[in-house]
């Protein structure tokens, strides 16, 4: 049984498979990799961005994904009635606030 066969007896589906294959991963790989330089530290798991590159490199198309899906920590929500608003009224009331934030200030309404 021969278990190594050359591309040459290939057939052309297969080939043609491998290439598709190929070029997803190298794409997904440098999305990735672009993910992770635009990611500051403190968002990725490890808390370092040298363990999360070799992983995408070495480890291939899994560690890419495995970046992509568990190594990025959630960005915080901003609580938006937190946040002062610049162009409405300062409202020293919460309810009137979040009516402000939700449907716009009623200086707004036509």
């Amino acid at each position: 049984m021969q278990s190594n066969i050359p591309l040459s007896e290939m057939p052309a589906w297969t080939l043609a498979l491998l290439g598709v294959l190929v070029v997803v991963q190298i794409g997904v790989e440098i999305f990735a990799i672009v993910k992770l330089l635009k990611t500051p530290d403190d968002q990725l798991v490890f808390g370092k961005k040298w363990p999360w590159l070799l992983i995408i490199l070495f480890v291939n198309l899994v560690g890419a994904i495995a970046f992509l899906a568990a190594g990025r920590k959630p960005a915080e929500a901003v609580d938006p009635l937190a946040a002062p608003v610049s162009d409405a009224p300062a409202t020293t009331d919460r309810a009137a606030r979040a009516a402000d934030v939700l449907y716009g200030s009623g200086s707004d309404a036509q």
